[in-house]
């Protein structure tokens, strides 16, 4: 017993010297009934090497508080041999103190247990090799999600949309590894049934799962509604919502102050143009308001020359300057 509480009180004193408060020690041991028993030296070596893989000092609070079991695992048995499994998934140096500082508890799984059968249950479903560390290290996450429970009903729902040829599904996920995260019932299928209601058909919805898989991540009542209500409420009927939505799915989830509204504000009031051209054209929406959209009115506005909206912004810039002979004009 006494010993116990020699570690404890070793502990406590760990954590306030790291500017822990009460509560927050009081939450992790709560977290991990082993911290109690952990030597002080112990979470000293284990903290320092957390700093030493890269992770920034003031960020390890944070991450200990997270997943305070990191303290107690063996350096050398543990945390190192998972900290190397992990770079060999990674290409760039600071990618495995990144996705530790994004969801600690990675080092808490076992590597044999499951990070390699997540492996090859991704290879199996087509994922290339080279985007397998990218994905986990994106959405380190993936690696507490059961594979039977979770990850398998999420491929076989993306299958029932038609992805099931081309390594369709692996680029979907591959895209957009956060998908894996959302609950095939109640955001999956409700954003897909949301975008059939809208008149997209299969076709569609398969572009928008490959292309713009965040779009189906996203809240039909708190995000795709409002931004609907709002493309109505800006002049657009039903076919050509259908229309920007199959073009550019993205306008169901940009912001309608920063995005949305400043574009066509600045079309229908500055560029004096009709609220239709964006139909034909919903690829407006992926331009750049001032670098873009603003710069380039302006050139073909003091030059007094009429296009459409395709022909305005659906180049680079060199191609757009020798398109309408403005070279010179910006030199």
């Amino acid at each position: 017993m006494e010993t116990t509480n020699s570690h404890n009180g070793g502990i406590m004193w760990f954590f306030k010297d790291k500017g822990f408060d009460d509560k927050s020690i009081q939450e992790m041991l709560k977290k991990c009934k082993r911290l109690e028993g952990v030597p002080r030296e112990k979470a000293s070596e284990n903290w320092a090497y957390l700093r030493t893989i890269g992770i920034q000092e003031r960020k390890i609070p944070s991450v200990v508080g997270k997943c305070p079991k990191i303290l107690t695992l063996g350096l050398h048995e543990k945390l190192v041999p998972t900290v190397e499994c992990l770079a060999t998934l990674g290409t760039k140096p600071k990618e495995v103190a990144s996705a530790i500082t994004k969801f600690p508890n990675i080092l808490s799984h076992s590597v044999e247990e499951k990070l390699c059968p997540l492996l090859a249950f991704f290879e199996a479903i087509g994922v290339p090799e080279k985007q397998l560390g990218k994905m986990i290290l994106l959405n380190p996450r993936i690696i507490s999600y059961s594979i039977e429970k979770k990850l398998s009903e999420i491929v076989q729902f993306l299958a029932s949309l038609g992805l099931s040829r081309d390594g369709m599904i692996s680029k979907a996920l591959v895209r957009h590894p956060f998908i894996m995260g959302y609950s095939v019932d109640k955001r999956l299928r409700p954003t897909t049934e949301f975008l059939r209601s809208l008149g997209l058909n299969e076709t569609d919805l398969q572009r928008v799962v490959i292309n713009f898989p965040e779009v189906l991540s996203r809240d039909v009542n708190k995000i795709l509604r409002p931004n609907l209500a709002y493309l109505k409420s800006s002049g657009f009927d039903y076919g050509q919502i259908a229309a920007l939505v199959a073009g550019y799915p993205p306008v169901l989830i940009k912001s309608i102050t920063n995005s949305l509204g400043p574009r066509i504000n600045f079309l229908v009031n500055v560029m004096g143009r009709r609220i239709d051209e964006i139909a034909d054209y919903p690829d407006f929406f992926r331009h750049g308001l001032k670098k873009r959209l603003e710069l380039r009115h302006k050139l073909l506005q003091e030059r007094n020359i009429h296009c459409s909206l395709s022909e305005m912004l659906d180049c680079n810039q060199k191609k757009f300057l020798s398109k309408f002979c403005l070279v010179e004009q910006l030199a």
